[in-house]
């Protein structure tokens, strides 16, 4: 009927080289380039970053101290309760 998608023009000159799937090394250089590059990756962010979550963590933790304290029953108010 027709051709098929991806086929629908033939184009010479053009020459397409391909390596199946089955025969490429997935895991190839993932501990000697790998490791070292997430590393790497790691030390460029980390100065960036890690101030925003250390002042988050600070608030967070006054803000759970603060609460804590006033949400505390007065012992005075209840000193002549029988």
């Amino acid at each position: 009927m027709g051709k098929q998608f991806g086929n629908l023009a033939k184009i010479n000159g053009i020459v397409y080289f391909r390596l199946s799937p089955y025969e490429q090394k997935a895991f190839k250089g993932m501990i000697s380039e790998g490791v070292p590059n997430l590393i790497r990756r790691i030390n460029d962010r980390v100065f960036r970053i890690a101030p925003f979550f250390m002042c988050t963590y600070l608030i967070i933790s006054w803000a759970k101290e603060k609460n804590k304290s006033l949400s505390r029953k007065n012992p005075k108010d209840y000193e002549n309760d029988v």
